[in-house]
């Protein structure tokens, strides 16, 4: 092939390859606007300031939701090598994390999203259709974006201070469960069956005195049962 032509066809493959999206690095995400007054501003700054201060892995796992993501402090101790990066925010609902999406998940383009968030929405109020709703729309937001990530889903859990509200957390579960079932790059998490005791009520010994965050021996009895589900780096 004479010099000319193999340049034309060298310049025809890098088009080709910048037409087909390929990149070495992940593009940039710009972050909206956090106004001061929103009620979890402390929370979303404190994970870009850790950020800039210990860069995160690339391609992590992503556990984002409520309070119990955010309290379980040593994540990736418990689940190590796996480069896991915690955004879980305190007494939020699936409309919080579809709010602040860019800042919890997109921004670090992640392989895998674990979500733990619903609880909170049910104690408010909120119907069991709109809880689905909002977990669709946000799961379907990730796969918009990050066509290749997985999405798991942990079970809304038990506890005494909710036991009130069984039969709607059961049935937002059920109904999570066949969503999730729909498509192979989603997962869902029963952790519920290991938080009863032998009376099929929550254990007493795994709360702490509100009731309804875990202690240290709750989360010992998450991490068997999540660990599995998670993807290797």
């Amino acid at each position: 092939m004479n010099p000319t032509r193999l340049l034309l066809t060298f310049a025809s493959a890098l088009l080709l390859l910048a037409g087909s999206g390929c990149r070495s690095t992940p593009a940039a995400v710009v972050l909206p606007p956090l106004v001061s007054t929103n009620k979890y501003a402390k929370e979303l700054m404190a994970f870009e300031a850790k950020d800039a201060a210990n860069p995160p892995p690339k391609r992590p796992i992503i556990f984002t939701g409520s309070s119990s993501f955010r309290l379980w402090t040593n994540v990736t101790a418990d689940l190590p090598n796996l480069g896991i990066v915690n955004t879980g925010f305190g007494g939020s609902e699936l409309s919080d994390v579809r709010e602040h999406f860019e800042r919890v998940i997109l921004k670090y383009h992640p392989r895998q999203v674990v979500i733990y968030c619903g609880g909170n929405d049910l104690n408010s109020k909120k119907p069991v259709e709109r809880v689905v709703s909002d977990l669709k729309a946000l799961v379907n937001r990730i796969h918009k974006e990050l066509p290749k990530c997985r999405v798991t889903y942990v079970s809304i859990a038990l506890n005494p201070a909710r036991w009130s509200q069984l039969d709607l957390i059961l049935a937002a579960n059920a109904e999570i469960k066949q969503f999730m079932a729909e498509d192979s790059r989603r997962a869902y998490v029963d952790v519920t069956h290991v938080m009863l005791g032998g009376d099929n009520k929550p254990r007493p010994d795994i709360f702490r005195d509100d009731k309804l965050h875990m202690n240290r021996k709750g989360y010992e009895l998450w991490i068997p049962v999540i660990q599995p589900r998670l993807l290797p780096r």
